[in-house]
């Protein structure tokens, strides 16, 4: 124990940065079928990323989770005009409305509608931390779409430096209870 902890002190980027590494899976973005957006971002990272995507050639259309939002508003109705208003409205975004309060109860309800798309690949746009956890979610429930994953960059987290920043912290700390709840079948 007080090895580790000195570890820590002395080399941080050593014992402390595959803790966060670990939350992270995002190989280089994919040619897919459907671009999807996971909802759970409230700075537009994730729907943008998802456009510069889409202009790339990686899909054919977004589609963008929209779970019950601020003042009657579903996210997906609040997150496609911020992206028309930074230049993207020549992307095809597809609103999904839904009633997910978590990333497992948004891939029940949205699975049906991908496949109604066509989609039978998907690359999955979220959070960079929040990557390994979602896709392991996915993969588990969408057993008949090929999902593939990339980071959207995020402001409140950096895996190779999250304990500099209390902000990067909570982030971590958020993230590792839901990845330790889904592996107890929580």
């Amino acid at each position: 124990m007080t090895v580790t902890a000195l570890g820590a002190w002395l080399a941080p980027g050593v014992v402390l940065a595959p803790v966060g590494r670990y939350l992270v899976e995002s190989p280089p973005p994919a040619a897919s079928d459907c671009l999807f957006v996971l909802a759970g971002d409230f700075r537009g990272q994730r729907i943008t990323t998802a456009a510069e995507l889409y202009r790339k050639g990686l899909g054919r259309q977004i589609f963008v989770s929209g779970p019950a939002g601020a003042f009657d508003q579903t996210e997906d109705e609040l997150a496609i005009p911020f992206a028309k208003r930074l230049g993207y409205g020549d992307v095809p975004f597809v609103g999904l409305p839904n009633r997910a309060n978590s990333t497992v109860s948004e891939a029940r309800e949205l699975h049906p509608k991908l496949k109604a798309a066509g989609c039978k690949s998907v690359l999955v746009v979220t959070s960079d931390f929040h990557t390994k956890r979602a896709g392991r979610i996915l993969r588990r429930i969408w057993t008949d779409i090929d999902v593939r994953m990339t980071a959207a960059p995020t402001e409140d987290f950096d895996a190779s430096k999250w304990w500099t920043s209390r902000t990067f912290q909570k982030t971590l700390y958020m993230e590792w209870s839901k990845t330790l709840a889904d592996w107890a079948g929580l």
